[in-house]
């Protein structure tokens, strides 16, 4: 496993650079990494089948009920002690930057554990808590064994025993609110603009019937006014957008006293026409 680590270096986030990447050294056991990020991609704009799960507080749960907002999942197995809690440690930074951004009813969390029976719900709750994952919106879900490997092909996800556990993709998909997989991200560390500007992307392509509430407007136009700075690796206000909604808002304004005015001047002209014609 930490082998693959070194397969989700930046240049495997295009398709392009997983064509010139040199071939991977040959290894005893494990994941080929070629194939492995090629499974990985070729399930991009698919719609992953309905699953059923049980949580972390034994609820039935079916992957359908994520649909609606924008989902980010990932695979977990609880018995890894180094990998696996690095990805999800870095996962939840990545979730607060965004949730502070973005705003907290956005979009949801699902980790799901892959190694069964071992990832209980039980098991996977005791994951979250040793990662201090309290997120009202991340779901952590224990499959049916039988579904484990259908699942994980639907989601381009592989995984394969080693003696060391577990060498698996280390990836993050991001499903749109139809619940069709809009973009892969890999690795064990998450920057705000790796899944952040993907899911920012979404968010604002939203049409205006999904606002249900002033504070989902609030956040949809703090979502619109956000721009990634590079330099501090956070998000910020683009004040110019803000500038530039309000210059369009007073032209309209503008534009729309204009017409009152003609109007108005229309209405008292005809109105003395009348008169005019009586006294002539």
């Amino acid at each position: 496993m930490v082998r693959l680590a070194a397969l989700v270096l930046a240049s495997l986030l295009g398709g392009a650079a997983v064509a010139q990447a040199p071939a991977p050294d040959p290894a005893p056991f494990g994941l080929d990494q070629r194939e492995a990020i090629s499974a990985s991609r070729a399930v991009i704009g698919s719609t992953p089948r309905d699953y059923a799960f049980v949580d972390s507080q034994g609820r039935a749960r079916r992957l359908a009920e994520f649909r609606g907002q924008p989902v980010l999942l990932n695979f977990v197995y609880t018995g890894c002690f180094k990998v696996c809690p690095t990805s999800a440690r870095a996962l939840r930074q990545a979730v607060v930057g965004m949730r502070e951004r973005f705003g907290t009813r956005q979009f949801q969390i699902v980790s799901i554990g892959f190694d069964q029976p071992t990832d209980s719900p039980m098991a996977m709750r005791d994951f979250a808590a040793r990662q201090r994952i309290d997120d009202a919106n991340w779901s952590f879900l224990t499959p049916r064994a039988e579904d484990v490997s259908a699942l994980a092909a639907d989601f381009g996800f592989q995984f394969v025993r080693t003696p060391m556990g577990y060498d698996h993709t280390l990836q993050v998909s991001i499903l749109d609110a139809e619940g069709r997989i809009h973009e892969q991200v890999y690795g064990d560390a998450f920057g705000p603009d790796s899944l952040g500007e993907p899911l920012r992307r979404m968010l604002t392509g939203a049409t205006i019937v999904e606002v249900q509430s002033v504070g989902d407007f609030i956040d949809r136009f703090r979502i619109l006014c956000s721009v990634y700075d590079p330099l501090t690796g956070e998000y910020r206000t683009d004040w110019g957008m803000y500038l530039e909604i309000a210059g369009g808002l007073t032209f309209i304004l503008c534009m729309i006293a204009f017409a009152l005015s003609e109007w108005r001047a229309n209405r008292r002209r005809r109105a003395l026409d009348p008169a005019r014609a009586a006294l002539s």
